[in-house]
């Protein structure tokens, strides 16, 4: 990895309503203008988490020579945090995580030609961004995401049936009594995130470390999303794509874990929507295929951007 060209940058985010100068922190992989090669951007789940579960990705520069590029989503990382907003569902909105993203673009000038890939919270956001048509965008891969939060919480509920039971009365006893960061709570929470965040044991240190991150400053996720990845209280709780799906245009690459938060029912809306769309499932994989099976998610995304 040491050979691969990368460098670090900001860019100058403005955002009139956070009441202080805003800034991107993004990577680049590879080289930017390609010859050949459109850049990757990649968005990252949360919403609130950050980039370094998704470095891994790096790998499309290394194998394929793919510009990959980063970037910490507003809130977290090693970009402008605003815990001053926390709880202000009207700051922290589906619209202002698309305009970083076109920001970006603008600001590393490859707004005319790149493709797309979202994971987690990133493939909602890469789906709402892709069904406004933007203009420069070739391929978009969505990666364990749900078209819909009420379809999410419908699969979630589903799969918390499959816990022991004592897990199962752990979750129901505190988010009845909204003791959601009491440790029994956090333990039982673990339990799910065993069988359907990542399956890895131990689980990598860059998802840890992804996580890390919004435990240090939960000023997004708690917002948007809630507690944790299954019981959602936060402003997305009725988010839906799935009546502007067929706005997609571009041709979509879907990808989900056989064991993943993202069950199929989630995902199916954009396999029926998407006008171009095919669909991949990892056989040994949760949320978190790039992890879990690292190589054959290059080999599929790659076949993808090049076809």
């Amino acid at each position: 990895m040491s050979s691969l060209k990368v460098r670090e940058g900001e860019a100058n985010f403005n955002v009139p309503s956070a009441g202080k100068p805003c800034k991107t922190w993004y990577k680049v992989y590879g080289t930017l203008p390609h010859p050949h090669n459109p850049p990757l951007v990649v968005l990252h789940g949360g919403p609130g988490s950050t980039h370094e579960y998704l470095d891994i990705l790096s790998e499309l520069t290394r194998l394929f020579d793919v510009p990959v590029i980063l970037y910490d989503q507003l809130g977290n990382g090693r970009s402008t945090h605003l815990p001053e907003k926390n709880g202000d569902v009207g700051f922290w909105t589906v619209q202002l995580f698309v305009d970083e993203l076109h920001n970006l673009l603008d600001h590393l000038n490859i707004h005319d030609n790149y493709n797309v890939l979202g994971q987690s919270w990133g493939g909602m956001l890469a789906s709402e961004f892709a069904t406004r048509q933007p203009k420069g965008l070739g391929k978009l891969v969505i990666a364990d995401s749900p078209a819909s939060m009420p379809l999410w919480v419908k699969a979630a509920n589903e799969l918390r049936k499959g816990l022991p039971k004592e897990v199962q009365d752990a979750l129901d006893k505190h988010e009845a009594a909204d003791t959601t960061t009491d440790p029994e709570y956090i333990a039982a929470t673990n339990e799910f995130y065993k069988r359907h965040l990542c399956r890895l044991d131990p689980m990598p240190q860059s998802l840890i470390d992804g996580l890390a991150w919004m435990e240090k400053d939960p000023t997004v996720y708690s917002t948007m999303n809630g507690p944790n990845e299954f019981y959602i209280t936060g402003s997305l709780r009725t988010w839906s794509v799935i009546d502007r799906l067929h706005n997609i245009q571009v041709t979509t690459l879907l990808i989900n874990g056989r064991y993943d938060e993202a069950q199929d029912m989630v995902v199916e809306p954009f396999f029926q929507r998407i006008p171009k769309v095919r669909w991949v499932q990892f056989a040994d994989s949760a949320h978190v295929p790039q992890l879990e099976e690292t190589e054959r998610f290059m080999e599929v995304v790659w076949a993808f951007l090049r076809s």
